[in-house]
């Protein structure tokens, strides 16, 4: 709805003597005319019994462009004649009625933008509505629908001459509220304008601290011989607060002493709504509850602190469901997974995932599958950390290599902020390889240390923000391949909304990874770097960018280097489309080389769903590799990357 200046002591001075009438508007009824705002019937449109005086007037509007886009906007918003037009059909009384009342609404909506001169025109048929016996002539008129012709003569823009604050009760301290933000001196004195920069000096109070913070009055001054508008807040910024301990209602199955600690981190701290927004949604990020609001209290408690309460809704806590994705040479993949959210009552989050996989290249036979079991446990041992937990079973039939394996791992994951998290902890993983060349039995030990930013409007959809991931292993080898190594893998991606309406996004991807301390022949060759295929270089087959053999296989490198550029267009509802170009190299040596890069490209098909995009994407490499099938197809849910 079109805002609108809410008033508390209005002055308005015209040529010679006061103008009270000038006022800035009052928000309009936006009931239709004929009909109040209970469903009660207006006898000026309608008969006592509910019926139209007459029979239906049809009529047909057209609204005529002022050279202002927001003003016509605003005039077809606040018009009963279009907005009613189908949807509730009138008389020809009714219809005059409607008109005469839009005649108030429309210079409201000129006044709202700052046209304090502005005149609203309507004509029925030609005639202005209070025509003389206009209804009659109406009523007589044949079959086809009354013109009405909606515009306005807006005459001159007024403009802001200042904006000010002042206190509401004298000589309150309101330093705090700085000064008037996004209005000043020569701004078009438009409403939407005042009201936002009164809602952002409010949101800077209640950022320092005062929950009550408020404006309990505006003076403002239209001036008609300058052509301006001046305007003073009255700011009442309330007492500064702390929050108190939260309470949490509505959960009957989660631990209280979990939900304490949870929420608990607001207790003492000054207010700040950003703070109370980031502790709701860290109490929904545990991953028991549906819903979570945040509620204050509407004064303080006896110690002048802030009463908060979350209320909680339970969501079912098992849960059971199947993915499947397809790439071309690599072949299908099927994975499902079962869940408890809650397996001990404290959050705590067992996840049971296989998946089978079986590949479409040439020369390699068996399927790949993998099982394992996730337990993520929220504030482990008392401290703000979540532990993760995961033992894995695996057996990998690839081109590059075959591998049977049991790993397991444990770490301590923090939030650092809002979208920042930090990772630290332990890994085991015990296997054998079997590469064309050899077999070797091995034993890893690695510390992986991790760090995780997440700007993104969406995990599966992303239309603006950025996001980046970086890991980094010191690892110790045993068995046929002793060595001493790091491994660290960085990703980044970034998006942007080109046409703000979600309709075109631009995405940009980059990878980075190297293997530094250890030969390649050191390293087992799951831990070296590949590129090719869906999530890397689309249009290779899977991992067969990089160094090969000398069958062509292969076998993989200590460094590598990626990037993608990808234009997502959607077409109608939830149709969409995207165009693609991708890139990689993989080299020898641990630090970044490009003499083999690879480039491959394509387009692809979307349908947004709930649960992220179905995707489907047709490449084509820029240059042939031998071996290779010469096209990508794939097709999964969420966007590629």
């Amino acid at each position: 709805m079109l805002p609108f200046l809410l008033v508390g002591v209005a002055v308005a001075q015209a040529p010679g003597r006061p103008r009270p009438d000038a006022a800035p508007p009052q928000e309009p009824a936006g009931e239709p005319a004929g009909r109040t705002s209970d469903g009660t019937t207006d006898p000026q449109a309608e008969g006592a019994d509910g019926t139209l005086d007459g029979p239906v007037r049809s009529y047909a509007v057209t609204i005529t462009p002022t050279g202002n886009a927001a003003l016509d906007t605003a005039l077809e918003a606040v018009s009963s004649l279009q907005r009613l037009r189908e949807r509730v059909p009138t008389s020809a009384e009714g219809l005059v009625a409607r008109a005469l009342q839009d005649m108030a609404q429309l210079r409201n909506a000129l006044r709202s933008e700052g046209y304090y001169d502005g005149t609203p025109t309507i004509t029925l048929a030609g005639e202005p509505p209070d025509a003389p016996n206009l209804a009659l002539r109406l009523a007589a008129r044949g079959p086809e629908p009354v013109p009405v012709v909606v515009g306005a003569r807006t005459g001159p823009l007024y403009r802001v001459s200042r904006a000010t604050l002042r206190p509401f009760v004298a000589e309150t301290d309101i330093a705090e509220a700085g000064e008037v933000a996004g209005l000043g001196p020569g701004d078009p004195a438009r409403a939407a304008a005042v009201n936002a920069a009164q809602e952002t000096l409010l949101t800077r109070l209640r950022e320092a601290g005062h929950p009550f913070a408020s404006v309990p009055g505006r003076d403002i001054t239209v001036d008609h011989d300058t052509r301006t508008m001046e305007i003073v807040y009255r700011v009442q910024p309330g007492p500064r607060a702390r929050f108190a301990q939260p309470v949490v209602e509505g959960s009957e199955n989660v631990s209280g002493d979990l939900l304490r600690r949870a929420s608990g981190v607001l207790a003492g701290e000054t207010y700040d709504p950003r703070e109370l927004d980031r502790v709701r949604r860290d109490v929904l990020a545990l991953g028991v509850f549906g819903t979570v609001r945040a509620r204050t209290g509407d004064q303080l408690d006896d110690e002048g602190r802030l009463p908060v309460t979350f209320l909680v809704a339970e969501r079912p806590f098992r849960a059971l469901g199947a993915t499947a994705a397809y790439e071309t040479r690599y072949g299908p993949t099927i994975r499902a997974y079962w869940e408890h959210r809650n397996l001990f009552g404290g959050a705590e989050r067992l996840r049971i995932e296989g998946e089978i996989s079986r590949t479409a290249q040439t020369g390699v036979n068996g399927t790949g599958a993998r099982l394992s079991a996730n337990l993520r446990q929220p504030w482990f041992a008392g401290l703000n950390a979540t532990a993760v937990t995961e033992i894995a079973i695996l057996r990998e039939r690839l081109l590059a290599y075959d591998r049977d394996a049991v790993t397991a791992s444990f770490s301590l994951e923090r939030k650092l902020s809002t979208r920042l998290t930090a990772s630290a902890g332990v890994a085991g993983d015990i296997g054998k390889t079997s590469e064309v060349d050899r077999k070797i039995d091995y034993s890893l030990v690695s510390l992986p240390l991790g760090l995780r930013y997440d700007g993104t409007d969406s995990l599966l959809d992303p239309t603006r923000g950025y996001r980046a991931s970086a890991v980094v292993a010191p690892t110790l080898s045993f068995g046929d391949a002793s060595s001493t190594f790091v491994r660290a893998r960085a990703t980044g991606s970034a998006y942007f909304d080109l046409t703000g309406d979600k309709g075109s996004v631009l995405a940009l991807r980059a990878g980075l990874g190297t293997l530094a301390g250890a030969e390649a022949g050191q390293v087992p060759p799951h831990l070296r770097f590949y590129a090719g295929g869906g999530g890397s270089v689309r249009g290779y087959d899977f991992q067969t960018i990089g160094p090969r053999r000398s069958n062509n296989t292969p076998r993989g490198g200590l460094s590598l280097a990626e990037g993608s550029i990808e234009l997502r267009q959607r077409l109608s509802g939830p149709y969409g489309v995207a165009v693609f170009v991708d890139a990689g190299s993989v080299s020898d040596t641990a630090g970044l080389g490009f003499d083999e890069l690879r480039i491959g490209g394509g387009v692809g098909f979307r349908y947004a769903t709930a649960i992220g995009p179905i995707r489907a994407d047709v490449a084509l490499p820029f240059s042939k590799l031998p071996g290779n099938s010469g096209y990508g197809l794939y097709v999964g849910i969420g966007q590629a990357f």
